[in-house]
């Protein structure tokens, strides 16, 4: 860019300001990053809250999604400092800890994410193929446990990131030359594997589970009868068409370097529309919180009105 396009629009660094990318591309860039964090942050907040207020919602995958949700949520919170680094990718002023913190937690929550996809993925396969078996392996403690086992190992295998990147000044430079990236080569390529496995494996498991629970789902349409197997078919479909939209997500998130790629956070955003576009449930219970919350702040606008300091 710097030798490209950056040379007709002038260059990204002067002694003042050092950019990711000339400013015609970081505006629309910008733009698009302000409203994926508007929308997702409202988004997987509602989802959170809904999911801890209904006791309706409360099923084993919603657990799974709730818990997502607060991943998506911790990504979306990062996008501001990834927009400062856009717009001013030196001097880096918030020391060695926020880089490497903020680099090590949007890769914890993305691995995060990519094993609550598949743990559920295993789980609607257990559910729609051997359903007697799943009623009695699959229970809300026990999916509980499971989704601390994931957190804990996503923590764990995106550790080394923490090491990975730090702050950067060369010697006899000014602070203007701080930069906050990769300063590890050794633990790179690594990580590249770590992070290409993330991305391969779940992907092939992913692809043959939908295979396996497409094929029982056919037979179960050929068999169904009444009004109750129509309606498991049709819950079993929804859970799938989600997961599959979460998937396709995650592909675009990780296509790209997500520190300058809105796809990244286009994958942490989307989830909370998916939700409400296909679950009538949670759009009920979304119309609902919100109209709660609407009417506790009527009554706040009310008290402060009438009674003035």
């Amino acid at each position: 860019l710097r030798a490209g396009r950056g040379e007709a629009w002038g260059p990204p660094c002067d002694e003042h300001l050092c950019s990711a990318l000339p400013v015609p591309a970081l505006i629309p860039v910008t733009a698009v990053c302000l409203g994926l964090f508007v929308v997702g942050v409202a988004g997987n907040l509602l989802t959170v809250l809904i999911l801890w207020r209904c006791r309706e919602l409360k099923t084993t995958t919603n657990l799974y999604l709730g818990s997502m949700a607060v991943s998506d949520l911790i990504i979306l919170l990062g996008l501001p400092l990834d927009l400062y680094r856009l717009w001013r990718s030196r001097p880096w002023i918030f020391g060695q800890l926020l880089c490497r913190l903020s680099q090590y937690t949007s890769e914890a929550c993305t691995y995060c994410t990519i094993l609550h996809i598949t743990a559920l993925t295993v789980e609607r396969y257990l559910a729609i193929c051997f359903p007697l078996k799943a009623k009695v392996v699959i229970t809300k403690r026990r999916v509980k446990a499971v989704i601390g086992a994931l957190w804990a190992f996503a923590l764990l295998s995106a550790a080394p990131f923490f090491f990975l990147v730090g702050v950067e000044q060369p010697d006899n430079q000014t602070d203007f030359s701080r930069e906050c990236k990769a300063v590890q080569s050794g633990l790179l390529a690594a990580m590249l594997w770590v992070t290409t496995s993330y991305f391969v494996l779940p992907v092939l498991c992913l692809n043959v589970l939908y295979g396996l629970i497409g094929r029982e789902l056919w037979r179960n349409k050929v068999q169904a009868r009444g009004p109750t197997g129509t309606l498991r078919e049709k819950r079993h479909r929804q859970t799938i068409r989600i997961l599959g939209e979460s998937q396709s997500g995650i592909t675009q998130g990780m296509n790209l370097d997500h520190r300058t790629s809105s796809l990244f956070y286009l994958s942490a955003s989307i989830n909370p529309i998916l939700y409400n576009l296909i679950s009538k449930k949670y759009r009920a219970a979304a119309y609902k919180l919100l109209l709660h919350y609407l009417y506790n702040l009527r009554i706040l606008i009310y008290i402060i009105w009438t009674n003035p300091l």
